[in-house]
């Protein structure tokens, strides 16, 4: 018996010590145009769950022709898990559902995406429910149909206008559901898109005449579709021309709202990059294929509305509305506006 006590004394010590930390798992970070709330949402849960990771971040500026080459870095670092974030970036890493050659994409490692849209009418799974292959992710969009509703609750309208970009995926895949949603409830949809350079590019020239035609076109509301190259433009140029067309906005994501729309139906993008962090550690630590975890979007939405702007257009929301949206009193300022009026 006494031979006993110093192995069970040792088994003790070890127990006792503390356990090293586990090695960091590691994430390749590919993003669009630079960090978002959604990088900031998707590294705090891991930091809150105390999960270690190593993020290694690559941006490509909005320039998808640096993607080829971020697949080849993918293969010889070879990470853990892959982070995108949008439709263009995960189609350029992990492909179209149908078509993802490995010769040419990542299919041997985990993708987890954020901030697609439309994530079946992009292809890039064939159903929410399963991607059948080596991918899941967040959607951030509330249905189509949801903000139409909205839209009809603020003001009647039979006509809405769109302005994208032709080579934006989101918002190519929401102008389908769009259109698709005209027909199902009776309204019309007038779509204009930015004008390209020689390389295929959108461009801010002409913008505030393309809002102006939507106007004249009949629209009642001027759309804004998730859309990368719109977020860049919305502040300076075309809400401010919304305005003064005297054409009410409405805001698919939040950084469009923020620029100034009248209402929008928008998720936090920082609680969809926590999200994105939760299907990230199901696969890393739960050891779930990501066939196996279904593509979401978020279960609440909130419904904004400016009222410095809703006062600009003399378009106050309905009394019924102020019960249930959160009323934004930040004032909105298009201090551009005159300046390009006198040129």
């Amino acid at each position: 018996m006494k031979a006993r006590w110093p192995i069970l004394l040792m088994m003790l010590a070890i127990w006792l010590q503390p356990v090293q930390a586990a090695q960091p798992f590691r994430i390749y970070a590919v993003t669009y145009r630079g960090a978002t709330e959604v990088e900031r949402g998707f590294a705090d849960y891991f930091a809150a769950r105390g999960i270690p990771v190593e993020i290694t971040y690559r941006d490509i500026a909005l320039d998808t022709s640096r993607l080829p080459a971020l697949v080849e870095e993918i293969r010889r670092t070879r990470p853990d898990l892959v982070y995108t974030w949008g439709s263009g970036v995960t189609l350029g890493i992990a492909g179209p559902w149908d078509q993802a050659d490995p010769a040419r994409y990542i299919t041997d490692i985990p993708v987890v995406f954020s901030l697609v849209a439309a994530p079946v009418s992009a292809r890039i799974v064939p159903a929410m429910q399963s991607s059948r292959r080596n991918v899941t992710g967040v959607s951030h969009l509330a249905s189509v149909a949801a903000q139409m509703q909205v839209m009809a609750a603020y003001r009647a309208f039979g006509c809405v206008g769109v302005l994208y970009s032709p080579n934006e995926p989101n918002a190519l895949a929401v102008l389908d559901d769009l259109r698709a949603e005209g027909r199902r409830r009776g309204f019309r949809v007038e779509a204009r898109a930015f004008r390209t350079d020689a390389a295929g590019k959108p461009v801010a020239a002409g913008a505030e005449a393309l809002v102006g035609e939507l106007r004249q076109a009949g629209a009642q509301w001027l759309y804004l579709p998730p859309d990368s190259f719109l977020n860049t433009q919305a502040r300076a140029v075309v809400l401010p021309a919304a305005l003064k067309a005297g054409l009410p906005s409405f805001a698919s994501t939040e950084p469009l709202m923020a620029a100034g729309a009248l209402a929008g139906l928008v998720s936090r993008y920082y609680t969809v990059g926590q999200f994105a962090g939760y299907k990230a550690e199901q696969i890393l630590l739960n050891k779930r294929p990501p066939s196996q975890i279904p593509v979401e979007t978020l279960t609440r939405f909130s419904l904004q509305v400016s009222l410095p702007v809703a006062r600009q257009l003399g378009a106050l929301p309905p009394l019924a509305m102020f019960n249930y949206a959160e009323m934004l009193e930040a004032d909105f300022v298009a201090p551009t506006l005159s300046a390009r009026e006198n040129r």
